[in-house]
């Protein structure tokens, strides 16, 4: 049986009731309440859960904020996990919607909220609503830092993970954009018109290997608010990987964490070798932010609208279907890990399907 005794101040007065459980084979459990209804309710829902073997310790969890289980996630794990920086903003947001919340208070009605709240708020760093995307990503570092507290670190959940119970927001159709008509020629026409040297082996390279932007050129995130440094996202391609005999790319860090060695094309090894060597060892001496602003420019003075560079990759994973490459082939050479993510890089053309029919 629980004992409920209540607690006086120095004067005598009644300040609130402290409910005790000792049970065999359980921690001593003690709470204080401000109502003895309330001691009561609690020590009869523990002892019910301590009956049925259920009961999970909640000191911990009621006594850590998910601030604090936050903050402990990016000093402990961030810095382990390959572009680890890019989850600090998201740690940010999350803090801001739901770090005051005990993670034994943390609900999936509380969370879906937040999700609802996220995708109606206008991003000051782009003016416009926080995307779908970005509050999946939040949601997810959340349920993987709540599962590092409870597998990893001891820290017991009440409900369990409650973002498991979250519907995730809908994320728009994937972009279907590829090269059409005499697009590409109009693009390299005037890629080789642009100030910038490097923009058009860069613009053949992506589309003859499906290799994102990062695995090509050097790129840096956003500058610290108080150093002002802009720490470097991407090293790009560098010559030591490089091997035009085998006609092959090594990408020894990628954006998933694996390694993998693209080949490169005839097309590819003719516009590697035209390439002037610089001391650093990278293949293109510029960064990504470079590439693209000339790319926005050349692609204006082409009359192409609705194109990116990362469009690009798109277009050299749907070619390489064209081809007749099976899709383990092309996952190997894009580095998809999932062929649901492959299919989303991927857009075939009916009249080039139409020719494999016969």
């Amino acid at each position: 049986m629980a004992t409920i005794r209540s607690r006086e101040d120095q004067d005598g007065i009644t300040i609130g009731w402290q409910a005790q459980i000792k049970r065999k084979g359980f921690p001593l459990q003690v709470k204080t309440f401000r109502s003895k209804a309330e001691a009561t309710q609690w020590a009869t829902v523990t002892e019910s859960e301590m009956l049925r073997g259920v009961f999970v310790q909640r000191t911990e969890s009621e006594q850590t904020t998910l601030k604090e289980l936050l903050d402990r996630y990016s000093r402990e794990v961030l810095p382990t996990l390959k572009g680890g920086y890019r989850e600090q903003s998201r740690i940010k947001a999350l803090q801001v919607g739901l770090g005051t919340y005990s993670l034994a208070a943390l609900n999936s009605s509380m969370i879906a909220k937040y999700r609802d709240k996220r995708l109606s708020t206008i991003s000051e760093k782009t003016g416009r609503l926080v995307s779908a995307q970005t509050v999946k990503h939040e949601l997810g570092l959340l349920q993987r830092a709540l599962k590092m507290a409870t597998m990893e670190w001891g820290i017991a959940l009440p409900g369990g993970i409650p973002t498991v119970m979250v519907k995730q927001p809908s994320l728009p159709s994937a972009r279907d954009r590829r090269l059409i008509d005499d697009e590409e020629a109009r693009l390299l026409a005037e890629c080789a018109n642009s100030k910038n040297l490097w923009l058009r082996p860069a613009v053949i390279l992506a589309i003859e290997t499906a290799m994102r932007a990062g695995e090509i050129l050097e790129s840096f995130g956003t500058a610290d608010t108080t150093t002002g440094v802009r720490p470097q996202k991407t090293l790009g391609l560098q010559w030591a990987d490089v091997d035009l005999k085998k006609r092959t790319a090594h990408l020894p860090k990628t954006k998933n964490g694996d390694a993998r060695t693209v080949p490169l094309s005839t097309r590819a090894v003719a516009t590697l070798e035209a390439l002037p060597r610089s001391m650093d060892g990278k293949v293109f001496g510029t960064t990504y932010e470079g590439i693209h602003q000339a790319f926005v420019r050349a692609c204006k003075r082409a009359g192409i609208e609705g194109l990116t560079f990362h469009d690009l990759r798109h277009e050299a994973t749907s070619r390489l279907f064209e081809k007749g490459l099976n899709p383990m082939q092309v996952a190997a050479i894009t580095g998809h890990k999932t062929l649901q993510m492959l299919k989303r890089y991927t857009h075939l053309r009916a009249e080039d399907l139409a020719k494999l029919l016969g």
